[in-house]
């Protein structure tokens, strides 16, 4: 995919009527739109590395902004990378609610290390959140949540590549052979993510809403008048 900036300050990109992500002020998958982009002059002159590029929702028109790395620079124009890096994340989301007091504090964190594309501390947040877990559950909480992750990894047919380091980081501990938290990049990142908001709702989610229904279902039961069969 060709992407550019010419002497007229226009920028070309042959896939710009596809672009599309989740908007991080509106949560909406939306197209996105090319607003500001840097002068040729002042960009031919300094030659960055790295470029920046305001492009717009096109859902709320709101601002988005996103960096490229300059592949080139030439006379008649700046070729630029196909990946665009978004500055801005949208907020994880998750039903904190449910989570017990010494766990949700360290799981917001972990998914705010992974809105601001921090990847390792966000592994690293991770092993702490499910160590607080394996507190909270025991022992037997804790096999039980391997035998989910297991589970998870049937479901997801992922192979051992995949699976050995998020198996790591969630499993691992500090007192494992150095270095044994492996480090990780975006796309693992997003499958870890899935994985541990996963586990902590079959732990503690799925149980709060059924013990909630059943309580629900007990209270509608005892409000209801009994019905008397005819004489």
């Amino acid at each position: 995919m060709s992407i550019y900036i010419d002497t007229n300050d226009r920028l070309h990109d042959e896939q710009a009527a596809s672009l599309a992500l989740t908007c991080p002020h509106c949560s909406v998958f939306a197209h996105i739109t090319p607003m500001a982009v840097p002068r040729f002059d002042e960009l031919s002159a300094s030659r960055p590395r790295q470029i920046g590029i305001i492009y717009r929702c096109d859902a709320c028109y709101c601002p988005i902004f996103m960096r490229t790395h300059a592949r080139g620079y030439s006379p008649e124009r700046i070729d630029l990378s196909s990946q665009l890096v978004e500055v801005e994340r949208p907020t994880e989301k998750f039903n904190y609610s449910d989570l017990p007091s010494e766990i949700e504090p360290l799981f917001t964190e972990t998914l705010q290390c992974y809105s601001a594309g921090i990847f390792n501390a966000f592994a690293s947040m991770c092993r702490r959140t499910m160590q607080a877990v394996f507190a909270d559950l025991g022992e037997s909480g804790k096999l039980r949540v391997f035998d989910e992750l297991n589970t998870v990894r049937d479901m997801a047919e992922m192979d051992a590549a995949l699976f050995t380091p998020i198996k790591r980081v969630l499993f691992g501990t500090d007192a494992d052979v150095a270095p044994s938290l492996p480090t990780i990049d975006e796309d693992q990142a997003a499958l870890l993510l899935e994985v541990i908001k996963d586990l902590l709702y079959q732990c503690y989610v799925r149980k709060a809403r059924l013990q909630q229904a059943l309580v629900v279902r007990r209270a509608h039961g005892e409000d209801t008048p009994a019905t008397r069969s005819s004489p």
